[in-house]
């Protein structure tokens, strides 16, 4: 099939590339290149470089929202585009252009987790199991008909980092069985179980040790490795990035041994952080030339 691929960050390179080796992506929209590092220079975005490697034409609008950019996505001619993580609105022109339509990998269990952050949400809320889905695109924010699903455990000491990764090639593999097998029914989205993955603000990564164990190892690692949790070591600030809870207790904050500090209900063993400035390091590596003091902000 003509496939048009849509998307930006890493977690779009896995469909990307399976999609290729399968279809042919007769063209790769992508966000235009941002500044980043020293330099302040543009850099493309994972998907932009992908899309190079493997001699794909690459198109990075500010907005699709024009004629002339609606024109030339129209004239492309494709079957179907796939949308993953792409970061544009798709106006109602867009989204009809293709002849099957524009499918959407979303990395959860719809109605469950739409929105920005679903794999952020989804470890920070404690959920068993996620998934992926692939979605029949329409004007609502991740509203359309389900035509597949792919579930899977989350695991106890699973981050945002390594659900992201798994869930990417997941959502990989299932979105390449669909595009072989359409046109395919959808199940329309139940109205029961809605809940909206709100984009994650910087405010919520301090961690608040009165909180109980459970709810500040869950936010340690939904929020793994960005933005990252954080807590006050001695009026330094210290990123924490893997966790469990632990055996023990005692005052909020207080250091009970190592990196294990106590909530306000039960005991929280940090075990990846990184200091200012510093590489992340395991807590063991860490504590090796740092001594903690007797309490945590």
């Amino acid at each position: 099939m003509r496939v048009i691929f849509m998307g930006t960050p890493d977690f779009s390179v896995p469909a990307l590339r399976a999609i290729a080796a399968a279809h042919e992506v007769v063209a790769v929209y992508s966000q235009p290149p941002r500044a980043a590092g020293r330099g302040q220079k543009p850099r493309p975005s994972p998907v932009q470089r992908a899309a190079e490697d493997l001699g794909i034409p690459v198109r990075a609008p500010v907005s699709l929202k024009g004629a002339e950019a609606q024109a030339e996505f129209t004239a492309l001619g494709a079957d179907a585009a796939v949308v993953v993580a792409y970061g544009l609105i798709l106006p109602q022109a867009v989204l009809d252009a293709p002849r099957l339509g524009c499918l959407n990998i979303h990395a959860s269990l719809l109605p469950r987790w739409r929105g920005a952050a679903p794999i952020h949400r989804a470890v920070m809320s404690g959920d068993a199991e996620t998934g992926v889905a692939i979605m029949q695109m329409e004007a609502g924010l991740d509203t359309g008909p389900v035509l597949a699903e792919a579930r899977t455990a989350i695991g106890a000491g699973e981050t945002t980092a390594d659900l992201h990764d798994r869930l990417s090639v997941m959502g990989a593999e299932l979105v390449v069985d669909v595009l072989g097998r359409l046109p395919l029914p959808a199940t329309r989205q139940p109205e029961d179980g809605v809940t909206y993955a709100q984009k994650i603000d910087k405010a919520e990564a301090r961690v608040d040790w009165q909180k109980p164990a459970a709810e500040v190892d869950r936010l340690i690692r939904g929020l793994s490795p960005f933005p990252g949790a954080w807590c006050e070591v001695a009026g330094e600030r210290v990123k924490l990035l893997r966790s469990r809870v632990a055996q023990g207790s005692g005052a909020p904050g207080q250091v009970l041994g190592g990196f294990t500090v106590a909530c306000g209900d039960g005991a929280v063993e940090v075990l990846e952080a990184q200091r200012a400035g510093k590489k992340p390091m395991a807590a063991a590596e860490l504590l090796k030339g740092w001594v903690l003091p007797a309490w945590v902000d």
